[in-house]
């Protein structure tokens, strides 16, 4: 059987008055990409945020790993991208990778190399000596993600990390994915894109704060009678 590196049981969460997330089950297993997709304010971001233990749950349980976060010493086999960039605009693109490299416990003698290879991804090396105050919204997504894949990760968790990405570039993010979930490690990754959610292993469709289905594309096309995730998606919703 699989070993699940992510593990979300019966998961729930508030935010004051309002439940965000009700009796959420998702697992993430070694050797596959997992798509999380919804509309705006579904909570995807928020299921990320309980898995990490950077929000507590109000019920059920979410182990990474099959620890109970928040675990600091996990952090180092994580890659995660946040929706929002957590950049240092005077530093370069090099040196940002320099810093969270020194964080994750990047060995200095695999730095450069570690370096080179997550630039190449997100096209990126010619602009590495320059500030990240003069980058563009798209190349700071693109150096957020970089940051992400320092260290070979065995588990990566990607919040809508192709916005403002153009579809060749996106195309080459995804067969760099595609390469590590074939080494065995994990991706979670959320998206808007719904072409995306077709190159997933299996994608959980997230609507009202629950999972209304997740498997396999091909599956949930066959259970809908529909052709795209998208009509997928359409149909969860009532849209006919």
């Amino acid at each position: 059987m699989a070993q699940a590196m992510i593990d979300l049981a019966h998961l729930a969460k508030k935010f004051g008055d309002q439940t965000v997330l009700k009796d959420i089950n998702l697992t993430v297993n070694a050797g596959e990409i997992v798509g999380l997709i919804g509309p705006s304010g579904a909570g995807k971001s928020t299921v990320i945020k309980v898995a990490l233990g950077m929000e507590v749950a109000n019920g059920g349980s979410a182990k990474v790993f099959d620890t109970v976060m928040p675990d600091r010493k996990l952090l180092g086999r994580m890659g995660y991208m946040a929706q929002t960039d957590a950049l240092y605009d005077d530093l370069s693109g090099e040196e940002n990778l320099k810093f969270f490299g020194v964080m994750k416990g990047i060995a200095k003698a695999k730095m450069a190399a570690e370096i080179a290879h997550a630039a190449g991804v997100v096209d990126l090396t010619a602009d590495l000596k320059k500030r990240v105050a003069g980058y563009s919204g798209g190349m700071k997504r693109r150096l957020s993600l970089a940051i992400a894949l320092l260290g070979n990760p065995e588990l990566l968790i990607l919040d809508e990390p192709t916005v403002g990405i153009d579809p060749a570039l996106r195309r080459q993010i995804w067969t760099e994915l595609g390469k590590i979930r074939d080494a065995g490690r994990a991706i979670l990754i959320t998206t808007h894109v719904m072409d995306e959610a077709e190159l997933t292993d299996r994608v959980a469709l997230l609507l009202g704060g629950k999972v209304m289905a997740f498997d396999k594309p091909a599956v949930l096309k066959q259970q809908y009678g529909v052709d795209t995730i998208e009509d997928v998606f359409l149909k969860a919703e009532g849209v006919e």
